[in-house]
C-alpha cells in the first residue's frame, strides 16, 4: 500500500516505516512541523518517500494516518480534495494521554464514523472520552537495539525532551531530591542549562543533547535508568532503555505499570522509593544486570518489532477493505 503520513514522532514512525509498504511523508520548503520529510536522525528504509504538497495532489494513496487535528484538512488541501475516511481510508492515531479536564476530556476524533481511533495505549484509551468511534489499541514497537548495557558507569540515565518547560508533566521537580540518591545525566533536547535551574551541583545532573546514533550507547553504559515523568502516553524512552538490558527506576503513572514487570526494576508513586531503588542498583551492578536482562527479554515480548507491524498490518487491512 502507499500510507501517506506525516513526520511527527520520530521513533514511533521509526518502527512504524519498517514494514512493507511505501510511506509517503509530506515535506516542505522549510521542512517545518508539516514538512519535515525524512528523518536526519534515524536511518529509514528507501520505502519512505518524500512528496511535496504539489506530488501528492495526484499520488495514489491507500491510507491515510492521520496524528494531529489539522491534519484532516491538510490531507483534503494536499489530495486535491480526497476527504481522509470518506475518499481515502482513513486512522487517526493518537499519541498522547488526554490534557485537560481529564477524564472528561473528549477526543477531537469523537463521535466520527468515518475512521478507526488508534491509541498507542489501553490507559489512553480508557482516558480519552471517544465518544462512539470506533477504537483499537496498538502497542508500541521498538527497533531493537541490542543488548548493549554494561553499566560501568556508577549514574543514572534520564532522558527527557524540553524538561525545563514541561516541569511537573515530566517529573523536572523530582530530579533535586533524585540527585542526591544518584548522580544524574539528563539526555534530551532543551536540557541545557538544567542544573542551574534546579540548583543542583553540575557534577549530580549532567545534561546532553545526544544525536540518535550516541543516545542508545551513552544510556547503556549507565547504571539504571530512571523515568520520572508524571503524565505521558508511555515514554518510548523507558522502552528503549529496557531494551538495551537496563534495570528501570519507574513513577507508577499511567501506562509505565504494564511495561515493567516484576524482576526488571522498582516502579511506585513514592519518589523516595525510586531514590533509593536507584541508589541500591549504583552499589550492586550485579543486581541491576540480572534485572536489566529480565526487562531486555520482558519488552522484546511485548514490544518488539514484530507483534508491532502485525498489529498494524491486520488494523490496515480492516480499514481498507472494509
Amino acid at each position: 500500500m502507499n500510507i501517506l503520513l506525516w513526520h511527527v514522532h520520530g521513533s514511533w514512525t521509526n518502527a512504524f516505516v519498517q514494514g512493507p509498504h511505501t510511506y509517503l511523508v509530506p515535506v516542505t520548503p522549510d521542512r517545518g512541523p508539516d514538512g519535515l520529510g525524512r528523518a536526519r536522525t534515524f536511518s529509514w528504509p528507501d520505502s519512505v518517500k518524500e512528496l511535496s504538497p504539489e506530488q501528492l495532489r495526484d499520488a495514489p494513496v491507500d491510507l491515510v494516518v492521520l496524528q494531529r487535528p489539522h491534519e484532516a484538512a491538510l490531507a483534503e488541501q494536499w489530495l486535491g480534495g480526497r476527504r481522509p475516511g470518506r475518499d481515502v481510508p482513513a486512522v487517526y492515531l493518537e499519541h498522547n494521554a488526554p490534557d485537560g479536564d481529564v477524564p472528561h476530556t473528549r477526543h477531537p476524533c469523537a463521535g466520527r464514523d468515518d475512521l478507526l481511533l488508534v491509541h498507542v495505549t489501553h490507559f489512553n484509551r480508557l482516558f480519552w472520552d471517544n465518544g462512539g468511534t470506533r477504537t483499537a489499541v496498538i502497542e508500541h514497537g521498538i527497533v531493537d537495539p541490542g543488548h548493549r548495557y554494561t553499566g560501568r558507569l556508577a549514574r543514572a540515565a534520564v532522558v527527557v525532551n524540553e524538561p525545563v518547560r514541561r516541569g511537573r508533566t515530566t517529573g523536572t521537580d523530582l530530579l533535586p531530591a533524585l540527585s542526591d540518591a544518584v548522580p544524574l545525566d539528563v539526555f534530551g533536547m532543551r536540557t541545557e542549562g538544567l542544573a542551574e535551574h534546579l540548583g543542583v551541583a553540575p557534577d549530580r545532573c549532567r545534561s546532553a543533547d545526544l544525536p540518535q546514533s550516541e543516545l542508545h550507547g551513552a544510556m547503556a553504559e549507565r547504571r539504571v535508568y530512571i523515568h520520572p515523568v508524571r503524565w505521558t502516553s508511555l515514554g518510548l524512552s523507558l522502552l528503549e532503555a529496557m531494551h538495551l538490558g537496563m534495570p528501570v527506576v519507574a513513577l507508577a503513572t499511567t501506562e509505565a505499570h504494564e511495561a515493567l514487570p516484576p524482576g526488571t526494576g522498582v516502579i511506585s508513586t513514592r519518589p523516595e522509593i525510586l531514590a533509593a531503588a536507584a541508589r541500591g542498583y549504583l552499589l550492586d551492578p550485579q543486581a541491576a544486570a540480572e534485572d536489566g536482562a529480565r526487562g531486555r527479554r520482558a519488552a522484546l515480548e511485548r514490544y518488539g518489532l514484530k507483534r508491532f507491524l502485525d498489529d498494524w498490518e491486520h488494523v490496515m487491512e480492516e480499514v481498507t477493505r472494509g
